[in-house]
């Protein structure tokens, strides 16, 4: 004997029309998505990380750079002061302006003496010596033509101040020329002996005649100041 199919429930139907009541619609009667209980889109990996950075944080960083810059600009400044104090604290402590003077000249001579030791395969070496005579003669010529030539002049030795000053043209060109030649050239060794020869002679002419007759000119005031006065051109270049 065939069955009867039983009838369809409307459990479901009548559910969906029950939650449809209580849904909420727009003016044209549209579905909204308020009271839905869908899961919200999940956030995608990373986002925190990628967050803008905000004014305060553009701020903090900036300053933070600042701040990292000026520290290594004061290490800076402070090593280059140190070395320039120990470069010239030889002349400093050598005692006042004539006799600080005469002790550069000293180690200049010395200078000279490591070069005339050297032979025509040290090239590297006769280099580096004669960058460190360039260095030390700047220095040098310019403790001399900022502080002692112009007292010179102020104290009526304008005239031999003028000498002095000519001579120092001239060490600026045998410099020019012992840089410019072959390091391993015989006559790169002799142009040195001839700039030896020319710059003790200025150099004892200062010591034994014009440095002594200025320093008689002057009080033990003035005599001080100008101590002062060239070991701080010195450090200009030290």
């Amino acid at each position: 004997m065939a069955t009867t199919p039983a009838p369809r429930t409307r459990t479901t139907s009548a559910k969906r029309s029950a939650n449809a009541k209580t849904e909420a619609r727009d003016d044209d009667g549209r579905f909204t998505n308020e009271g839905t209980t869908s899961a919200p889109a999940p956030k995608r990996a990373g986002s925190a990380s990628r967050k803008k950075p905000t004014r305060s944080d553009l701020n903090a960083t900036t300053g933070q750079m600042l701040a990292a810059g000026a520290a290594g600009l004061a290490v800076g400044l402070a090593a280059n002061v140190a070395r320039k104090l120990a470069v010239q604290s030889p002349t400093y402590f050598a005692g006042e302006w004539d006799e600080a003077l005469k002790a550069e000249h000293e180690l200049t001579l010395k200078v000279f003496d490591a070069i005339e030791a050297t032979t025509e395969s040290n090239t590297t070496k006769r280099s580096m010596l004669l960058a460190n005579l360039k260095h030390m003669l700047t220095k040098h010529a310019l403790e001399e033509e900022n502080a002692v030539y112009a007292a010179m002049r102020d104290a009526g030795e304008a005239e031999a101040a003028d000498h002095l000053n000519n001579d120092h043209g001239y060490v600026k060109q045998y410099l020019y020329d012992l840089t410019m030649m072959p390091k391993d050239s015989p006559a790169w060794i002799a142009k040195v002996r001839q700039f030896r020869a020319d710059i003790t002679k200025h150099m004892r002419e200062e010591e034994t005649t014009l440095f002594p007759l200025l320093k008689g000119k002057l009080t033990p005031e003035k005599n001080k100041e100008l101590t002062a006065a060239m070991n701080k051109e010195g450090l200009k270049i030290a």
